[in-house]
């Protein structure tokens, strides 16, 4: 007997794999922007491990904490 096809499962399942690529991609093209941009300014592009991960690399965004959330804003950050 034939299985039931589940198009919007299979499009969704698709449309992600899609999505992740294109994410890879980017990233791929931001860090190699970032290194030719270093190099020509002279500055030292921080180095790959044997895992691929950079080391000694500042993040922009904030800090990720251990839920893999980033801290909420409180009513003592709130400046106004």
């Amino acid at each position: 007997m034939a299985r039931k096809p589940n198009y919007n499962f299979e499009r969704r399942e698709r449309e992600r794999v899609k999505a992740a690529k294109k994410t890879a991609r980017l990233e791929a093209k931001r860090e190699r922007s970032e290194k030719r941009k270093a190099e020509a300014a002279g500055l030292p592009y921080p180095a790959e491990d044997a895992n691929g991960e950079t080391t000694g690399e500042a993040t922009d965004g904030p800090e990720i904490g251990p839920g893999g959330a980033a801290p909420m804003a409180g009513p003592e950050n709130n400046q106004e």
